[in-house]
């Protein structure tokens, strides 16, 4: 599929050293796009950038704010500039009841889920104003549309990326610069089925008990892939998503629940 408008962009990606963040990277990539990478696990990094020598990479936590900004001083140099950004960075964070969650557990998914996103965005923005405009992605969830029980950190997260994303929208937008969160569901792959086998445990029910379950609650009756997310990622960032701003796009099968 062609993506017109996404040849020469200049584009970073967070943790994109493997799953959806590596998939969406490749995608951009095989487009045309400049494409560079921050990831939090060394190890992995080293591994996308020995299979993706055209693809430049650093090593980065979005929590830290001196992790972001050796990031993207990086990035920037590499690039030359920005025009999309890509916020992927995200964790699953604990799953418990609420009355036996700890408190440090909660804060890490915050800070990595949500306040990740506004220090990339805050970086982001001044470059991608230099360029004329462009557009930011920001990863949500379908469970930021809707509640997810033993999940509440993650929830509260993913509904904080969408109220960011439609007031970025607001700002921003005078300034030719578009801003949408993507909202998965259920993505195949090493996460959720760690996501899968905790809330088995939590349950007490097997882990193909709660994947069938899981899929049944969907309308289409089928998990999403990371080309599905990289399609509608792409889609938004292309000349065919020039007037797409401020949404909380969902590519989910349409799940009846998270």
């Amino acid at each position: 599929m062609q993506y017109d408008g996404i040849e020469g962009k200049r584009v970073i990606v967070t943790a994109a050293a493997s799953g959806i963040g590596a998939q969406v990277a490749r995608r951009f990539a095989a487009a045309g796009a400049r494409v560079f990478i921050g990831d939090v696990d060394a190890a992995a990094v080293a591994a996308f950038t020995a299979a993706h020598a055209g693809i430049g990479a650093a090593v980065a936590d979005v929590a830290a704010p001196a992790a972001v900004e050796r990031l993207f001083t990086e990035a920037l140099a590499a690039l030359g500039g920005l025009d999309i950004l890509i916020s992927n960075a995200g964790i699953a964070g604990p799953a418990a009841p609420v009355e036996d969650m700890d408190v440090d557990d909660f804060r890490r998914c915050l800070d990595v889920n949500l306040t990740g996103a506004f220090l990339c965005v805050r970086r982001a923005v001044p470059a991608i104003k230099a360029a004329g405009g462009g557009s930011i992605v920001l990863m949500s969830s379908n469970a930021g549309t809707m509640g997810l029980p033993f999940r509440a950190p993650y929830v509260a997260s993913k509904w904080g990326v969408i109220g960011l994303t439609k007031t970025l929208a607001m700002e921003l937008g005078p300034h030719g610069i578009r801003v949408n969160a993507v909202c998965p569901g259920d993505v195949e792959g090493e996460r959720i089925r760690r996501v899968i086998a905790k809330e088995a445990e939590n349950r007490g029910m097997s882990y193909d008990e709660v994947l069938a379950e899981r899929v049944a609650s969907v309308s289409l009756r089928t998990m999403v892939t990371p080309d599905d997310v990289a399609d509608l990622m792409l889609f938004v960032c292309s000349d065919a998503g020039a007037k797409i701003s401020g949404q909380a796009l969902l590519v989910d099968g349409n799940a009846e629940r998270a």
